[in-house]
């Protein structure tokens, strides 16, 4: 990763035009929220989950306390179809928005009503939270939304700096960004863990503009949430554009966004 560059290098960046679908932008850097909108969220947050749970579960088992509730994972935003597969996800729920470390206290809350002290529920959640890590360092369960690839390799042809604001921890997601095989083209990685606050906040949006050395009002901001679009305002990005993948839940779901695209396809950079 790049170290902070300096106030003085602003100018020296090239400005280039990120269009949507009828509008344009002049852009230095584009930042880029990562599970749901470069990774499929679904493919590798379900896997996690269901891991973590049923690690959980079976903790719970042996020490004669009662299970988790078998629909927890959709209490925290996961959807479920009708063969009990998981077929998406809540974009406005805590498996979405929230912190590693706001799910681990969601997970120490449920051990605490099966009959745990508190602590005893955290130290528990953070083993769970271990092995469902390691089981994905195993499976490298990841893979990236269509065409987002590509339109990395146009901004990159355009010299538009790139970086990463994730709700993830950063270590955690720059391993994702390798097992995708483009980590390589972001500049900067800020995850929850860099800033005192998270989505929707602008911390991590100015954070990441103080280390690309480029100004808030000359970014873009790519995310697969409201909580995204609020960040990008908060922060006073050049746009927020929410990326609906599949197109589920619609323009309605982004009321903060500028504009909402289905695949990367929508958007062009020159």
């Amino acid at each position: 990763m790049n170290s902070i560059a300096s106030r003085s290098s602003l100018s020296s960046l090239p400005v280039a035009k990120l269009c949507v679908q009828d509008k344009s932008y002049d852009v230095q850097a584009i930042l880029f929220d990562k599970d749901g909108t470069l990774l499929d969220f679904t493919y590798t947050w379900g896997s996690w989950g269901e891991h973590l749970l049923a690690s959980f579960s079976n903790e719970l088992a042996n020490k004669g306390l009662p299970l988790l509730r078998p629909e927890l994972l959709s209490t925290w935003g996961m959807i479920y179809n009708e063969n009990g597969e998981i077929s998406g996800y809540d974009r406005n729920s805590p498996i979405s928005m929230g912190t590693i470390s706001d799910l681990m206290s969601l997970l120490a809350q449920e051990g605490y009503q099966a009959g745990l002290s508190w602590a005893e529920g955290k130290v528990l959640a953070e083993k769970c939270r271990q092995s469902a890590d390691e089981q994905l360092e195993i499976t490298r369960t990841a893979r990236l939304l269509p065409d987002a690839r590509a339109f990395l390799e146009q901004c990159r042809l355009c010299g538009i700096r790139l970086g990463i604001v994730t709700s993830d921890e950063t270590d955690a997601a720059l391993k994702h960004l390798e097992w995708l095989g483009i980590r390589s083209y972001f500049d900067v990685c800020v995850g929850a863990d860099l800033v005192d606050r998270g989505k929707p906040y602008p911390d991590m949006v100015e954070l990441a503009c103080l280390q690309l050395g480029v100004k808030t009002e000359g970014t873009a901001v790519i995310g697969d949430t409201n909580g995204d679009m609020q960040m990008a305002r908060e922060a006073g990005a050049a746009t927020a554009i929410g990326i609906d993948a599949g197109g589920i839940i619609g323009k309605e779901g982004y009321p903060a966004a500028d504009a909402v695209i289905v695949d990367y396809l929508e958007l062009q950079v020159s």
